[in-house]
This record gives C-alpha cells, structure tokens and sequence, in this order.
C-alpha cells in the first residue's frame, strides 16, 4: 500500500467533563520522529501517546496537538495564593500608618496583583481523562491515515503511469542498441573503401576495433537490470508495510543504469531516449520523497 507522509487530522471527545482536542500534522521525513505538544496535567502521558502515533505512522514529521476545551468543565481552576496576599495587605496596611492614608484595601486592589491569583489545575479523574485522551487521538490518527492513504493512491496512480512511459522506452532502447554497432560497422567499412587506393589496411585489425567497439556500446546487462529493478518497483504497490525507502533506492538503482547506458549508447538517438528516460526518472524520485 502506498501512503503519503503529508497529511492532518482532528478529533475531538468529552468524557465525564473532560474535553480534549487532538490534532495532528505530518510532512516529509526521513525517519520517524513524533513530537507532542499537550497541556501540563497530560504530561506523563506524553510517550503513550508517541508510542500509540508510531504504531500507526511509521515514517514522517509528526507534530502531535493537544489542547483542552476552554469550555471544559475540568482542569485549570483559579487559585487564591494567600501568603502573597497577605504580604500584601501588610504593605498596604504599612503605606497607610506610614503616610497617613486613609480608607480600607479595595479588594480588586489586591486581586489585581500579580500572582495573588493562580491558575493551577483542578482534580481529574484519571480512567476518564485517558478515555477522553484516548477517543479524540483515535479519531486524529484515523483522519490522518485516511488522508495519507489517499494522498498515497494518487501518487501511485502517477508513478505507475509513468513506469509504462519508462517501459516503453525501453522497448525503443533494445529496438535501437543492436543497430548502433552495425551501422558503426558499415560506416567505418565504407569509409576505408574510399581511402583503400591510398594505403592498405589490416583486416584483422579492423575486425578487432568493431568488436572493442561493439562490446564497449553494449548495454544488454544495463537494459535487464533497469528491467529487473522496474518489476521490483511494481511489486512494491502491494506491500502492507511502508515501501518509501525501498523505492528511493531502486530509482537511485534505476538512475545508475540509464547513466550508464548514456554514457555508453554512442548514438545521438539513444541518447534522446536516456535524456527523456532520466526526466521520467526524476519526477518518480520526487513523488518517492513522500512515499512512507
């Protein structure tokens, strides 16, 4: 199966009070590497939930969100911190006697200073949180892999397309290599008709230079790798597991064979057909940077 590293989900649960959301993005990467950001109380937490998304991502950048409903009615509560304000009436009560002030300490006065009240979160009940916990991560995981999954299947759709285009190519390759020594042959034969008046030649050592030739532009070992590696290619549409990496490097495979039979093609049409195969390949290698 074929499924991209790009992708996002949401979810969201309520339990007993308790309202989580989840959200979750993921890009290209080489690994697999989750990262999660929660609230304070969801803390010890944190490498279940890595460990639940890389059950389920194998590969990608993955950035894990995890926020509580404002609304909820459970976890952060207000707090009235009282030693500071306390102190703080003291200073008051002292500014007074000492500058002959008179009236009381307002009290939004003093709750208006800072850290008299904090913030700091209320009791929740654990089996319910990590249900809730547990409901809205399902549903981010699930809305992610749907998107990868379909993100995945076009890509596929293109890669295979352009395969068939590389398969074609080939045919034109193994219809074109045999002729390229022949009408080497023929030409270099022709050319030294023309100049046997003026000096002989030895046509054993002729024979020898179109065989060196023949064997140095033949790319009969390049054509059946370059096949071989397109069926494994192929095969790997249907493996349950993640197939990114394994394809990165058959089209580095790939790459290297139709190089090759560039560099030894001596022939101006060959070397049309290896230029338009290379761009073929280039965009498989740029759709296999998201593959997972």
């Amino acid at each position: 199966m074929v499924a991209s590293m790009t992708g996002y989900g949401k979810g969201q649960a309520e339990v007993e009070g308790i309202a989580l959301a989840v959200e979750i993005k993921t890009v290209n990467h080489r690994y697999g590497d989750v990262t999660v950001k929660s609230p304070r109380f969801l803390f010890p937490y944190e490498n279940d939930i890595k460990k639940r998304v890389a059950e389920v991502l194998k590969r990608g950048k993955i950035d894990v969100f995890v926020s509580q409903d404002a609304s909820s009615e459970k976890g952060m509560v207000p707090a009235l911190n009282r030693p500071l304000a306390a102190a703080y009436v003291e200073v008051f009560e002292e500014m007074r006697g000492a500058f002959g002030l008179s009236g009381d300490v307002p009290m939004a006065l003093l709750a208006a200073q800072k850290d008299v009240i904090t913030i700091r979160e209320g009791e929740l009940n654990e089996s319910a949180l990590l249900s809730c916990l547990d409901q809205a991560l399902g549903q981010a995981l699930e809305a992610v892999r749907q998107m990868r999954c379909a993100e995945g299947e076009a890509t596929l759709r293109d890669m295979q397309t352009r395969i068939d285009l590389l398969e074609e190519m080939l045919v034109g390759v193994e219809l074109r290599a045999p002729q390229v020594a022949s009408e080497w042959r023929d030409k270099l034969e022709a050319r030294l008709a023309k100049l046997q008046k003026d000096f002989d030649y030895e046509p054993q050592r002729v024979a020898q230079e179109i065989a060196i030739f023949a064997d140095r532009c033949d790319i009969s070992e390049e054509v059946t790798r370059f096949k071989s590696h397109l069926v494994q290619f192929r095969g790997l549409f249907v493996q349950a597991e993640p197939i990114g990496r394994q394809m990165d490097f058959l089209v580095q495979e790939l790459n290297r064979e139709v190089n090759t039979m560039g560099s030894k093609s001596n022939d101006a049409d060959l070397t049309r057909v290896v230029v338009s195969m290379k761009a073929e390949l280039e965009k498989i290698r740029e759709q296999v940077q998201n593959i997972e």
